[in-house]
C-alpha cells in the first residue's frame, strides 16, 4: 500500500498543472503559502478512517449515543490535525542558501537559513537522498545543514528540496517543494600522483629571509637591536659593535604554477595536476602564484589563497 501511494503521488507531481507549477526554479527567498502546499492521509491515517467509519456505523445501529460522541469528538481531532500540518509549513520562508567547499566526487554541506514569524515542530526536510528535521521558534532562524553529492567539477544546480510533516498525529502528510535558482562550485579533484612543479630554487627573488634559531652571521649594530644578541667578545677585537644575525634564507622557495608548462596535456588532465599541486603548495605552507589561461593570481599562500585558486581552476570551461 505504501508503494501505491508513493507512485500515486508521484504521477500527481507529473500529471496535476497545479502541483507541477513549482518545477521552475525560483530566486530566493521562497515563501510557502496556501496554494503550494498539498495534504494527503497517510497509512495510519486512511487505518484511523476505516476505524471511525466502523465505529459510526455501529453506534449508529446500536443507537449508541456515546460510541457516537466519541466518533464525532475523533473524527474533529483528525480534522484539526489537517489544519494544524498545514499550518505547520504556511508562511515558513526560505531565505539564504550556503554551500560548503568540496571536490568532485565528494558531498559537499549546504546550510539553508529559514525564517518564520510563530513557532514550528517536526518540519522534515529531503534533499535528493539526504534528509534531516528541524523545528523553529517564534520570530525565529534556524540553519538546516544537508549534504549533496557531487558528480564534476564548476558549478552544479541544486536540485528540488522538499519539506514535508505529519505533525502533530500522524493522519496526514502536508508537503511542498522548492526549486531555488542557485548553484554551488565544486573544486576539480586533484590528481592521485605525478611530478612535482618546477621551482626557482637559486632565484634569488624568491628567497626571502626569515626569523630563525641558529646564528647565521655577525653583523654592524642597528639602532634597535636587542642587547642580548650583541657579540661582546667578537665587538672587543672591533671598532664597533658587531650583533648576532639570526637571519636565513628561506628553505621554501616560491612555486610558480604555470598552465603553459602543461602543453602536452588535455584540458582535464592540466586542472587537476594544477589542483594537486596547489594543494601540495597549501599542505607545505608554501608561497605559490598560478597562471591560468583567464587569469593570474599572485604569488601568496593561506586558505584564502588556497580557495581562490581552486575557485579559478573550477570554473575553466
Amino acid at each position: 500500500m505504501r508503494d501505491l501511494l508513493q507512485r500515486l503521488q508521484t504521477w500527481a507531481e507529473h500529471r496535476l498543472p497545479a502541483l507541477t507549477r513549482y518545477r521552475r526554479s525560483e530566486t530566493l527567498p521562497i515563501e510557502l503559502h496556501r496554494r503550494r502546499i498539498y495534504i494527503v492521509p497517510t497509512m495510519f491515517g486512511l487505518g484511523f478512517s476505516i476505524l471511525l467509519l466502523v465505529m459510526m456505523v455501529g453506534a449508529l445501529n446500536y443507537s449508541n449515543n456515546a460510541a457516537l460522541l466519541l466518533t464525532c469528538l475523533l473524527g474533529a481531532a483528525s480534522s484539526t490535525s489537517m489544519l494544524v500540518g498545514f499550518r505547520t509549513l504556511d508562511g515558513l520562508r526560505l531565505s539564504h542558501i550556503r554551500a560548503g567547499h568540496a571536490v568532485a566526487g565528494q558531498p559537499i554541506e549546504l546550510t539553508l537559513v529559514f525564517e518564520t514569524v510563530r513557532a514550528r515542530s517536526s518540519i522534515r526536510v529531503d534533499l535528493d537522498d539526504a534528509f534531516t528535521a528541524f523545528a523553529i521558534e517564534a520570530d525565529g532562524t534556524t540553519t538546516v545543514k544537508m549534504i549533496l553529492a557531487t558528480t564534476y567539477r564548476g558549478w552544479q544546480p541544486l536540485p528540488r528540496i522538499r519539506l514535508w510533516t505529519t505533525w502533530p498525529l500522524g493522519l496526514f502528510r502536508a508537503w511542498s517543494w522548492l526549486y531555488p535558482d542557485q548553484s554551488v562550485l565544486v573544486w576539480p579533484r586533484p590528481e592521485s600522483a605525478g611530478p612535482p612543479p618546477r621551482a626557482p630554487a637559486d632565484d634569488a627573488r624568491h628567497m626571502r629571509l626569515y626569523r630563525g634559531d641558529e646564528l647565521a652571521a655577525l653583523r654592524d649594530y642597528r639602532a634597535g637591536d636587542p642587547q642580548r644578541h650583541i657579540a661582546w667578545k667578537a665587538s672587543a677585537h672591533h671598532d664597533n659593535l658587531l650583533v648576532k644575525d639570526f637571519e636565513q634564507p628561506q628553505s621554501h622557495p616560491q612555486w610558480q604554477l604555470d598552465w603553459r608548462q602543461l602543453r602536452s596535456m588535455d584540458n582535464e588532465s592540466r586542472i587537476a595536476r594544477l589542483a594537486r599541486w596547489v594543494g601540495e603548495a597549501q599542505a607545505q605552507r608554501r608561497s605559490y602564484s598560478l597562471w591560468l589561461p583567464n587569469s593570474e593570481i599572485a604569488a601568496s599562500s593561506g586558505p584564502l589563497h588556497y580557495a581562490h585558486c581552486m575557485n579559478m581552476l573550477a570554473q575553466l570551461p
